[in-house]
């Protein structure tokens, strides 16, 4: 067996870590491990939202839509992703938000992987970004 493969299932493995698939916060012997990049698999169900934007970016994202209709929420400017492949990026530096508006599945790519942005909720003991 060679340590730096990894298989697994993005709606199994999501639900393992908040959806976060590869980034700095998996283990450094984790093949998903990575302080370049990013990947999320997120599985909204209708009405969910970030609980507060995402100010002083550091990264660059691309979020996908695979299925659904999902806004993202940017600096004057509110973009539906509805049919299946519709995407948005944004740099550094653009603060953010997010809303499904039906039950939706989105990817996310950010890179540099760094610490912070994860909204801390009182049931959350560690601090790991999401």
């Amino acid at each position: 067996m060679n340590d730096s493969v990894y298989v697994g299932n993005a709606g199994v493995d999501a639900a393992l870590d908040r959806g976060w698939l590869l980034g700095h916060f998996k283990d450094g012997s984790d093949p998903r491990h990575s302080e370049d990049v990013e990947i999320k698999w997120g599985v909204h169900p209708p009405g969910d939202e970030r609980a507060v934007w995402v100010t002083a970016e550091e990264r660059t994202a691309l979020l996908v839509l695979i299925k659904g209709r999902f806004r993202v929420e940017l600096p004057g400017r509110s973009v539906l992703l509805a049919e299946q492949g519709d995407y948005v990026v944004w740099g550094r530096g653009v603060d953010h938000s997010w809303y499904a508006e039906e039950e939706s599945v989105v990817l996310t790519v950010r890179w540099p992987s760094v610490a912070g942005y994860k909204v801390v909720e009182e049931s959350d003991s560690a601090r790991v970004s999401g």
